[in-house]
């Protein structure tokens, strides 16, 4: 099943990109493993994804000595500060800052592990009140205050569009990321690179890689179903 489902999404990402003129290398895809046990995601390895996305701290903690060593592990879940230290040398990008205290904890545990820590600022484009998320126009002065940190990486922008049935209705939402994206790249700010845009899911990656989306998190459509009775 994986493999069929693993192939069906290749194939999704690749006829995106050929429709809006893009390559298929410039598309990360991050395999959302949240739930899945290890031996699916050393499944999913063996068929050479090497970019797993987790929602929880501990499920990090959890699967990161039971998978190679060359395994990219991406937290794309909330994080909370007091939840920061257990993962900070293990994760390649944190997706889900969407405070400047979160920041901040970030940068001290950086500097303890004398690294860089790469992160994404979560924009609630949408303004739903269920989801976390720095309003757009919050954006740019906490961006510029983060690019002052020496031991914080801001690499770009994370949005989780609402959940519809018809992808089509988040595709304003896709194109404000990205039109913010432009904007501050714009301002030249020292520090700020803004060249990853994380956003579209399962259902609507597609239409996010066509409104210029470098990394889609797509978990149901290679995982299938998750089960959350393990939890």
């Amino acid at each position: 099943m994986l493999k069929e489902n693993l192939a069906h999404v290749e194939e999704r990402i690749t006829e995106a990109c050929l429709r809006a003129g893009r390559k298929r290398e410039d598309v990360t895809l991050v395999a959302v493993s949240k739930t899945k046990p290890v031996e699916m995601l050393r499944e999913a390895y063996g068929l050479g994804i090497r970019v797993f996305g987790e929602n929880k701290v501990q499920e990090i903690r959890d699967k990161y000595d039971s998978m190679p060593s060359d395994v990219r592990w991406h937290m794309i879940g909330h994080l909370q500060t007091n939840k920061v230290k257990y993962i900070i040398d293990k994760v390649e990008l944190i997706h889900s800052v969407d405070s400047l205290k979160l920041a901040e904890v970030i940068e001290k545990e950086a500097a303890k592990h004398n690294r860089k820590a790469d992160i994404l600022l979560e924009v609630n484009v949408a303004e739903e009140t269920s989801k976390f998320g720095l309003k757009t126009v919050e954006v740019l002065p906490v961006y510029e205050k983060i690019a002052q940190f020496p031991h914080i990486n801001v690499r770009g922008l994370m949005t989780i569009a609402p959940f519809v049935e018809n992808p089509e209705e988040n595709r304003s939402v896709f194109a404000d990321l990205r039109k913010l994206s432009v904007d501050i790249t714009e301002k030249n700010i020292d520090n700020v690179n803004v060249s990853i845009l994380s956003m579209g899911m399962t259902n609507d990656y597609e239409v996010a890689i066509e409104e210029g989306a470098t990394m889609v998190r797509v978990g149901t459509g290679i995982f299938g179903a998750r089960d959350y009775s393990v939890h």
